[in-house]
């Protein structure tokens, strides 16, 4: 009885597996996490130059006394890059240029190396398991049929399809964003998270992050993870090598006859 009821479990055991590897990745994860395949990840943060820190501090110090102007343009101008020089930022169009040369040069630091795993579960719902410091997305389960993504804070709906300029932070990256927002009468809370890749194709970035702000603008919440996934180089095709054909040997003159002796 014992045996008959071990090989059953075996059985069932062997089954779900069988169908966990049928399930193929929800489109967003395609070449990047495969399901119930533990992957190696990184925490990375951006790092420009030391020395561009003086630059950022006379802006700040420029905002303050002038911060009715500085939210105004801010707002008016591309989020997420660098703002349009003005001569109100308090730099000189020399120190702007300056700054934006510091800026280009900004890297990728590994913070801290973490593991994903994509994890299939009923009605075509998914979660990903993350280790370390990319814990906080396993909070989250993304429905295929609804396209969303729902967190201990409520939906996170989809939103427009990101194309990130190449001055942005995290540079030129293409991918899909979700947000959850709500606002009362005491705070404002937003969550963001969004999946993409590189346009160098060299990597996979999955983006989540928290805010919550007071009505009087102190703030409670403030969390960025910024998880990069390393994606596998493609292949070069072979090419057969050509079959060179053999040099068909030159005829030699032949030898002067020598002369008969008399």
């Amino acid at each position: 009885m014992m045996i008959r009821k071990i090989a059953r479990c075996s059985l069932l055991a062997f089954m779900f597996c069988g169908h966990a590897r049928a399930q193929e990745s929800p489109p967003m994860f395609k070449g990047i996490l495969k399901p119930n395949e533990p992957t190696k990840a990184e925490i990375v943060i951006v790092v420009p130059p030391p020395d561009i820190e003086k630059y950022i501090s006379k802006v700040e110090q420029s905002a303050s006394k002038n911060s009715k102007w500085f939210a105004e343009y801010s707002k008016a101008s591309k989020p997420g890059v660098p703002l349009p020089f003005h001569e109100n930022l308090g730099l000189t169009k020399e120190e702007y240029a300056a700054y934006i040369e510091l800026w280009n040069k900004r890297e990728y630091k590994v913070a801290q190396e973490v593991g994903l795993l994509l994890r299939p579960s009923s009605n075509d719902r998914w979660n990903i398991i993350g280790t370390g410091a990319a814990a906080p997305l396993s909070t989250m389960r993304f429905s295929v049929k609804e396209d969303n993504w729902k967190s201990s804070n409520g939906i996170l709906k989809r939103l427009d399809d990101i194309e990130a300029d190449p001055m942005s932070i995290l540079g030129s990256w293409k991918g899909q964003e979700w947000r959850y927002e709500e606002e009362t009468t005491l705070s404002k809370v937003k969550e963001n998270f969004a999946v993409g890749k590189t346009d160098d194709g060299k990597y996979a970035l999955l983006v989540y992050r928290a805010q919550e702000i007071t009505s009087t603008g102190t703030r409670l919440l403030d969390k960025s993870i910024v998880v990069r996934v390393t994606l596998s180089a493609p292949k070069a095709p072979v090419t057969p090598p050509t079959a060179t054909p053999a040099a068909i040997p030159k005829k030699t003159a032949p030898a002067p006859a020598k002369p008969k002796k008399k």
